[in-house]
């Protein structure tokens, strides 16, 4: 086994067996990734300190209200469950706070952290960030050029979502493969010139069918998304750990791009076989139009 590959089986028997009675081990492990079907305050409690080089955070939006909004032309609930509720300003604060905390805890001094939400949660989350001392880096406008439209004609069409980008220590020096950025192939983005710097508004179409063969996640993120996020912000053989992986599209994409170790946690089970799936069929069959970079 390669020395690599020991820093996640390291890490993996830490988790399980960190001074705590209850065992925490993954449902999946292999050597580069591994899938916890747990609440994530539960897991990132067994890690260490300064451990993780990059984090993607998805949290819940809390924005299921009883509303509706447009899915493929048909009026559907906006509800996701009760893990998407809102429980009032405070309590969505120290929700909020509680895993953004343990994010920066685990984090290493140069590494970073994107955090994506619509108005209904970014700006805590931002807030929280500043009180937490993260050093902001930018603010990504990821807009949806086939967004679904707004059913009541009062308001403007909701077309995108804030992703935030923050460092953990301001004084240290992230990575950035700006190269990459610049140069890289985004056909998806009709935004992007070639050739040019990579400016903060990205237009990537929402996640696709075939994304979804095995299934969806209610909030199921793009793989040319995360795609671009790892590339940008990661390097080989860096540790990627996303808290609310739902169906597993930044393992999925970490994979794809290939050395990386990913770790990730979600607390349904249903979520978790739907990422077991999407991995397995990946390494059959991989997935060659987002080798595109």
């Amino acid at each position: 086994m390669s020395p690599s590959n020991l820093v996640l089986e390291k890490l993996v028997e830490y988790i399980s067996t960190n001074e705590i009675k209850q065992n925490i081990k993954p449902v999946f492990k292999t050597d580069d990734f591994a899938l916890y079907n747990v609440d994530s305050l539960a897991l990132m409690n067994r890690f260490s300190d300064n451990y993780v080089d990059m984090i993607f955070a998805d949290p819940p939006y809390l924005l299921s209200n009883d509303g509706f909004t447009c899915q493929n032309g048909r009026m559907v609930s906006v509800n996701k469950g009760n893990w998407d509720k809102s429980n009032g300003f405070d309590n969505d604060l120290v929700f909020h706070e509680a895993w953004i905390k343990e994010c920066r805890r685990i984090l290493k001094p140069e590494g970073t952290i994107w955090i994506s939400g619509t108005y209904h949660s970014i700006y805590q989350c931002g807030y929280l960030l500043q009180k937490h001392k993260f050093h902001l880096l930018n603010d990504i406008a990821w807009f949806k050029p086939n967004a679904s439209p707004n059913l009541s004609c009062r308001f403007f069409t909701a077309s995108h979502e804030t992703i935030l980008w923050a460092r953990k220590d301001k004084k240290a020096k992230h990575y950035f493969n700006y190269e990459a950025m610049k140069n890289g192939k985004f056909p998806e983005d009709s935004l992007k010139k070639p050739d040019n710097q990579m400016r903060s508004v990205w237009s990537i179409p929402t996640t696709s069918q075939s994304e979804k063969e095995f299934g969806k996640h209610l909030t199921q993120k793009p793989l040319a998304l995360l795609k671009r996020i790892i590339l940008a912000s990661t390097k080989p053989e860096d540790i990627i750990f996303d808290p609310f992986c739902g169906s597993g599209t930044t393992g999925i994409a970490s994979t794809i791009i290939g050395n990386r170790k990913f770790i990730g946690c979600d607390i349904n089970k249903e979520y978790t076989d739907l990422t077991i799936k999407r991995y397995n069929a990946v390494k059959q069959n991989g997935f060659p139009s987002l080798f595109n970079y």
